[in-house]
C-alpha cells in the first residue's frame, strides 16, 4: 500500500506531465524577427510560351504570436540576383516588397511546427527587354518597364520550422509572392533560414 501510494505521488509531481510541457512551450505574447535567403520563381512569363525564370533575394521577418497558435507578421525583402528569362532577351526585377500576414502555427513534435499564412504583398520591380524589336522577344513586349504591372496581390506561404537553439528556429517555407493581373506572371517564394523568438 505504502508503495503505491509513494508511486503515485511521484508520478504526480513528474515536470514530463503534458500540462508543464505545454506551459513551457507557451508561445502566446512572445515576438519573433527572422532572416531569410529567398529563391523567386517567376512563371507562365510570356503569352505563347509561358517561361519559367530564378532570381533570388532576402527577407526580413517581424512578428508576434496573438496566442499559442495563431500569429501575425510583417515583411520587408528584396532581390539581388535578376532572373533572366529562357529564349528571350528579358530580365525581371524585384526591388524590393513589403507583405503582411496573418497566420496559424501547429506544434507536430516538441521542437518543430508546421504554419499556413494568408495576407497581401506590395511589389516594386522592373522588366528589362533587350532586342525588343527581334520577333522571339513580342511575346514579351507587355513586361517591359514597371514590373509587375499590379504593384498589389494576394500572398500565402506554408512552411516547417524546427527548434534548434532555445528559441532559435531553422525555417523552411514556400508559396506565391503575387500574381501580376496585367501579364498573368505568378512568381512564388521558396525560403530558408532563421527565426528568433523572444
Amino acid at each position: 500500500m505504502r508503495t503505491s501510494l509513494l508511486a503515485a505521488l511521484i508520478a504526480a509531481t513528474m515536470p514530463t506531465s503534458p500540462t508543464a510541457t505545454a506551459q513551457e512551450k507557451a508561445r502566446e505574447d512572445m515576438h519573433y524577427v527572422g532572416m531569410l535567403a529567398t529563391a523567386f520563381n517567376h512563371r507562365t512569363v510570356g503569352e505563347l510560351t509561358n517561361e519559367t525564370g530564378w532570381g533570388s533575394g532576402g527577407t526580413l521577418i517581424v512578428g508576434g504570436h496573438i496566442t499559442d497558435f495563431f500569429h501575425a507578421e510583417l515583411r520587408a525583402g528584396g532581390g539581388f540576383k535578376d532572373a533572366d528569362i529562357p529564349e528571350s532577351d528579358l530580365t525581371l526585377s524585384i526591388d524590393y516588397f513589403a507583405s503582411w500576414y496573418l497566420g496559424m502555427h501547429y506544434p507536430i513534435t516538441d521542437s518543430a511546427d508546421i504554419y499556413g499564412q494568408f495576407g497581401f504583398s506590395y511589389i516594386n520591380g522592373e522588366g528589362r527587354l533587350m532586342n525588343a524589336e527581334d520577333s522571339r522577344n513580342a511575346q514579351f513586349r507587355d513586361l517591359e518597364g514597371e514590373f509587375p504591372g499590379s504593384s498589389f496581390s494576394i500572398s500565402w506561404v506554408a512552411g516547417l520550422d524546427f527548434e534548434v537553439l532555445d528559441n532559435t528556429y531553422l525555417v523552411f517555407e514556400g508559396g506565391k509572392l503575387f500574381e501580376d493581373t496585367g501579364t498573368n506572371v505568378n512568381t512564388f517564394q521558396f525560403s530558408g533560414g532563421l527565426r528568433y523568438e523572444f
